[in-house]
């Protein structure tokens, strides 16, 4: 058994690629968690979309065992995500952490999930190591990075420099993990208190809930109690992570584990709650807020049989999602599907790519939209957030100019070293409209943000419909600001006629702002050489066969559906050419 002065709980912090995962694989290494022969690059992301695409998008707990000067320490790491979407999983890791690494790399400098991240853990009081990832590489700057970890109060001193793909010096960071993050605080022989930070659903064991212990222990066998529901259970699985999951006797104060009780609902087990020992009377833990989806999609099945199957696969991945809703949505134009609410576009990815990989489910989504609402007074309220905007100083002007066509408003810039902060106030609407890409275009690819919801604020928004062929798209209708929504009108009606495939009949693609046209596009039909087999004859039956041909094309048009392929869907998103 560990004592408390021999435990360290810490987090690796970062912006997206800035090297996390490939950390964790040299700390894994290092302690010889895991045999370099069995070592797999991105080892803790066993997510089979995480490796493809080369992203963390969920918290991964592991327990490694470190000597340091003839004593065992027991470092119990979590592996976060840099993604804005997952930005709450970082949050409630942190709440189970007394320190973190924030990682930064030397190439790319301090961007915006760094900040975010910071921000978080010094809120939480974390002791932070700063770290320099990617000295190796020739187009490190690194004289430029350690300017601005300066302007966040590091000393230069304090920064260590490695290289997570070679692990230079990463012996040197675990030692510092050792000397600079406290060990965890706590009364052994107080009643059970646990922080449920995170929680699974397994078919055979029920929901695991991920645990640190911050007084007493819990022990396999005994009957313990979530605070807020106040629902009882016997612990009959308790263990650690190593990374997997394995038994133990039981889990310590100051230690990092998971139990499971055999419950069957993931919702009994919330995120943020305390778990206590039966017939004990405590103080819970401050909890934490389960994130709301703020972005909705329609969620179709291209094949109107696999509707229960999908509706089936949703539940499952709900039991180990607590930011995905959906709820029972019809469609005049698609037939029966979902309203399904993500955290972000990336989130939305994700899932759809999951439930085509372990499901099979070919998936139409439509355009995405945020919550919007309609209060007493019959006016139309839409979220705002507070957009940061961090760009290097050269792209400044480029940036304001984007800002200012989102119906940003500028609330403060400050400079540091070579890079800006830009400071806005934006409807988040424009976040899912490709505001990130204009970012990105405008600035060379190093422009980040970073985001958090604020408020409702009044919005004066128009319903428009797209139709073709005089029949309403109903999975196209949005609604748009009035000043603007003649030219998205246009530019959608635009987008859809280059987006579709031409048929044998004419497609008229109509848009129209509070029931009056403002745009038509026409795709022509391909034209089906009637007369190709006719070698003479006379004219008379030539133009029978015109006739014939024009009234079909006539009925095809009224009875022809267009299908609308994915693509046509995704180039609706954005309001930019």
């Amino acid at each position: 058994m560990q004592t408390l002065n021999h435990i360290r709980n810490f987090a690796i912090i970062a912006h997206i690629d800035h090297g996390k995962s490939t950390l964790s694989d040299r700390l894994l290494e290092y302690t010889h968690t895991i045999a370099k022969d069995k070592l797999q690059e991105q080892f803790l992301d066993q997510n089979v979309i995480s490796r493809k695409r080369g992203i963390t998008i969920k918290l991964a707990p592991v327990r490694m065992n470190y000597k340091l000067s003839g004593k065992e320490y027991q470092l119990n790491l979590i592996d976060t995500p840099g993604h804005v979407d997952f930005s709450y999983e970082v949050s409630r890791t942190l709440a189970a952490c007394e320190g973190a690494v924030l990682l930064v790399d030397a190439t790319q400098g301090i961007q915006a999930q760094t900040v975010a991240h910071y921000q978080v853990a010094k809120r939480e009081g974390l002791t932070m190591i700063p770290v320099l990832n990617k000295i190796d590489l020739p187009n490190a700057q690194t004289d430029v990075v350690i300017k601005e970890l300066e302007v966040f109060g590091f000393k230069r001193e304090e920064i260590i420099f490695i290289s997570a793909k070679t692990g230079e010096n990463v012996d040197t960071l675990l030692e510092k993990i050792v000397e600079k993050i406290p060990p965890p605080k706590g009364d052994t022989d107080a009643p059970l208190r646990a922080l449920i930070f995170d929680s699974v659903y397994d078919e055979y064991r029920g929901v695991i809930a991920y645990v640190r212990i911050i007084d007493g222990n819990v022990t396999r066998g005994e009957t313990i109690q979530f605070y807020q529901n106040k629902l009882k259970t016997n612990v009959v699985e308790a263990g650690i992570f190593t990374p997997f999951l394995k038994e133990a006797e039981a889990l310590q104060t100051g230690e990092i584990g998971y139990i499971a009780g055999g419950i069957k609902d993931i919702r009994q087990a919330r995120v943020g709650d305390t778990v206590i020992a039966d017939g004990t009377s405590v103080e819970p833990l401050s909890g934490y807020v389960t994130p709301k989806p703020m972005v909705f999609f329609g969620m179709y099945p291209k094949e109107s049989d696999d509707f229960l199957q999908l509706r089936e696969a949703l539940g499952k991945l709900e039991l180990n999602d607590t930011a995905l809703t959906y709820t029972d949505e019809y469609s005049a134009y698609l037939g029966s599907g979902f309203r399904v609410g993500f955290l972000g576009l990336l989130h939305a990815d994700i899932v759809k790519e999951r439930l085509k990989q372990e499901y099979d489910l070919d998936l139409l989504l439509t355009m995405p939209q945020v919550l919007y609402e309609t209060r007493e007074d019959g006016e139309i309220y839409e979220p705002y957030m507070l957009l940061n905007v961090y760009v290097p100083a050269e792209h400044v002007g480029n940036v304001m100019t984007v800002c200012q066509k989102k119906k940003g408003s500028l609330l403060d810039m400050q400079y540091h070293e070579a890079y800006a902060v830009l400071s806005y106030e934006m409807p988040y609407s424009m976040f899912i409209r490709g505001l990130d890409g204009e970012i990105k275009s405008v600035t060379a690819g190093y422009g980040s943000i970073d985001y958090e919801l604020t408020d409702y604020k009044k919005a004066d928004l128009v319903k428009m419909e797209i139709l073709i062929n005089t029949n309403p798209i109903d999975v196209l209708s949005e609604l748009v600001y009035k000043d603007e929504a003649n030219y998205v009108a246009r530019l959608k009606a635009e987008k859809l006629k280059d987006s579709l495939e031409r048929q044998q009949f004419r497609q008229i693609i109509q848009a129209t702002v509070n029931n009056q046209i403002v745009a038509r596009e026409e795709i022509p039909p391909y034209r089906k050489d009637v007369l190709a087999k006719m070698s003479g004859g006379d004219r008379t039956r030539k133009d029978k066969l015109l006739e014939a041909q024009k009234k079909g094309k006539k009925k095809m048009i009224q009875t022809g559906k267009v299908e609308l392929p994915q693509s046509a869907l995704f180039s609706m998103i954005t309001d930019s050419k």
